[in-house]
């Protein structure tokens, strides 16, 4: 059975308005408005409406300054990003990126055993950023007089200087060179003190101001010498602004200094910004020289130097070592000396290397030339016989040696043993058939054994000495410079006249350095010294064994210098003394020098002390146990062994009549 369809609701229509015409089906009436008044409206005319203006105009007006508005920031954005975009760059990068230089780290100077005798460890250049230090940067008015006033004391630096660098119109300024780490740590320390307190006013309203956030610092390095003195006068120093102010340190600077590099990044408040990116050149470290010294031999020498320069009250002094067959220089050793570590205590007399810097009249030491003259020339053999008067006129002078004496009749070997001036006059003046053929013998041996000039070391300040031209010799010259006065050498000159007779009569010019080791680790050996033949193997065996007789002899000045053991081969000197302020003599400079072992010579020693004021003068007496001091240790820890000979005992003197 179909389903029933639900029974339809009726909606009803909408309702219509009530009205008395609806109701009674009549017309509607209609009012008449009245009139403002109150009173009826006239006939005939419809009422007044109010009527708004066109909005066109006004959108038209509104648009067109916008419009004008936005042309105006097209435009500073075309000057910006376009027409001046590289000047506002170049000022936003200025203003934003922080450069400085990485300093390369400084080559050592170590022995010829590789011990370090200078080096470098980390340090910190203390720098600042002056515009953080303005007020507008650091939030108060004083910021840079505030900041020196903390940094003084830790930097040693005067308070008004330091506010003059923070009030610099820069963004850079180096407070302080090369400070320790423990100096950096202790204004580190201080900024986050600062930077605390700063944080904390901000939080409460303040201003915020930080007086330290614009000091910061760059890593360097500073150079330092573990051996303190030890060396000083070879080694030289660096200066507070890196660069070598003396000595080898200041010679090879540039192999040490290595090349500089650069790093540039952001900062912001003083601080680095690591998001913001960094470029950097890499430093490339300077090379570590290796030296001939020896640095155990080099303190034996510098000490007993020390030792007998303050004992006898004296100026100053100089010991050198030298390897006799390779030139090397084992030690070279200054008293007084300075520590480079602190130049604040060091004087201007013991700055320097006063063994290749100071020149003076060398005395007796110099007459091994003058003989070595005489047997290469065959003028006289070591046992030619030489009548010695107490006093020999030559010339406007009357000579004599050191001591008054009856005449001695000596040997030629005699002659040098007691060092007799008058002996060496007469030796010498068999040279030649006129005293002007004799001198210009003389002089072009004493050049070729290396006077009046320069060693070869290169060494800076170092002088060459002086030995005048034979035709400016003066009458009195003629006479003294064959026994040492009347000319100038420095220590290192003196030492290698005997290394040139210890090695057979060869010169072999002095060295000071090895080599040197680059920042690739490969060590380049420096290149062979030049070497001179000055006599012949003969005439410097011969030599070597007269000069023996100067130590062994009884009658010899050197006795003081004998070794046990060892055959010693040696000479003594006393010469008068330029004083260097008046230019006048005073005082003397006293002198010993020879090697050993004299059978197989490995070692030379000089030794000179310049103006003795305290006890003995002699060369044999103060210098004479100085160099026997450092030839004993020079030779055992060098382990060369004693000698297997006796010494040849060449006759010193002679019966009249013989």
């Amino acid at each position: 059975m179909p389903p029933k369809d639900p029974p339809r609701r009726r909606v009803p229509g909408p309702a219509r308005p009530r009205s008395s015409a609806g109701r009674s089906g009549a017309r509607p009436q209609t009012r008449r408005p009245r009139s403002p008044a109150g009173g009826a409206t006239r006939r005939g005319k419809a009422p007044r409406s109010l009527r708004l203006g066109s909005p066109r105009p006004r959108l038209r007006l509104v648009g067109l300054g916008l419009t004008l508005v936005m042309l105006a920031f097209v435009a500073r954005l075309l000057q910006v990003q376009a027409v001046d975009a590289h000047a506002y760059a170049a000022k936003a990068e200025k203003n934003r990126y922080l450069e400085y230089t990485v300093a390369a780290e400084r080559g050592e100077i170590t022995d010829r055993k590789g011990v370090a005798l200078a080096t470098s460890v980390d340090a910190h250049n203390i720098t600042a950023d002056p515009k953080l230090f303005t007020p507008e940067e650091s939030k108060a008015p004083d910021a840079p007089q505030q900041a020196a006033a903390l940094l003084a004391p830790i930097l040693g630096k005067d308070v008004g200087k330091l506010t003059e660098q923070l009030s610099a119109k820069s963004r850079y300024t180096v407070l302080a060179y090369r400070q320790t780490p423990q100096v950096w740590k202790q204004i580190k320390d201080l900024k986050a003190v600062f930077a605390e307190k700063a944080s904390e006013d901000k939080l409460k309203g303040g201003p915020g101001a930080n007086v330290l956030a614009g000091v910061l610092q760059e890593p360097t390095t500073k150079r330092v010498y573990p051996n303190g003195g030890l060396a000083a006068g070879i080694l030289g120093f660096v200066s507070a602004d890196g660069k070598g102010g003396g000595g080898l340190e200041s010679q090879l600077d540039k192999e040490l200094a290595g090349e500089d590099g650069k790093i540039r990044y952001a900062q912001a408040g003083g601080r680095r910004v690591p998001t913001a990116g960094s470029s950097e050149i890499p430093a490339v470290p300077g090379s570590d020289i290796e030296l001939t010294i020896d640095r155990d031999i080099q303190w034996a020498a510098q000490k007993a130097i020390s030792d007998q320069v303050e004992k006898s009250k004296a100026d100053r002094g100089y010991v050198i070592v030298q390897n006799t067959r390779t030139g090397e220089l084992l030690a070279m050793a200054n008293a007084p000396g300075y520590d480079p570590n602190d130049l604040s205590q060091a004087t201007s007399a013991s700055l320097g290397n006063a063994a290749l810097q100071d020149v003076y009249e060398p005395g007796s030491t110099s007459k091994v030339m003058s003989i070595a003259a005489v047997l290469e020339e065959g003028a006289a053999t070591p046992g030619t016989h030489v009548t010695v008067p107490n006093r020999l006129h030559r010339g406007d002078r009357l000579f004599k040696d050191d001591i008054d004496h009856p005449t001695w009749y000596l040997t030629l070997n005699g002659v040098l043993a007691k060092s007799s001036n008058i002996g060496t006059i007469l030796a010498t003046g068999q040279l030649g058939k006129t005293q002007a053929e004799s001198n210009k013998v003389l002089y072009d041996y004493l050049r070729k054994f290396g006077l009046g000039r320069k060693t070869g070391l290169g060494y800076p300040g170092e002088s060459p000495g002086l030995l005048a031209h034979p035709k400016d010799w003066s009458t009195s010259q003629q006479y003294t410079i064959p026994f040492g006065q009347g000319l100038s050498i420095n220590a290192v000159q003196a030492a290698s006249v005997y290394s040139t007779v210890a090695n057979g009569g060869v010169r072999v010019a002095p060295t000071l350095v090895r080599g040197a080791k680059g920042a690739d680790g490969r060590f380049t050996p420096a290149e062979a010294p030049e070497e001179t033949r000055v006599v012949s193997e003969k005439t410097a065996k011969t030599l070597a064994a007269m000069l023996e007789s100067v130590v062994d002899d009884r009658e010899g000045t050197g006795t003081k210098a004998a070794i046990p053991g060892y055959r010693v081969a040696g000479k003594t000197g006393t010469a008068n003394r330029v004083d260097p302020d008046r230019g006048v003599y005073k005082g003397y400079t006293a002198s010993f020098a020879g090697f050993a072992p004299a059978d197989d010579p490995r070692i030379t020693v000089y030794c000179a002390i310049q103006n003795p004021t305290r006890g003995s003068y002699f060369g044999g007496q103060i210098c004479g146990p100085i160099y026997k001091q450092v030839m004993e240790f020079a030779l055992k820890s060098l382990q060369i062994p004693p000698s297997g000979s006796k010494p040849p005992r060449l006759p010193v003197s002679f019966e009249p009549g013989e």
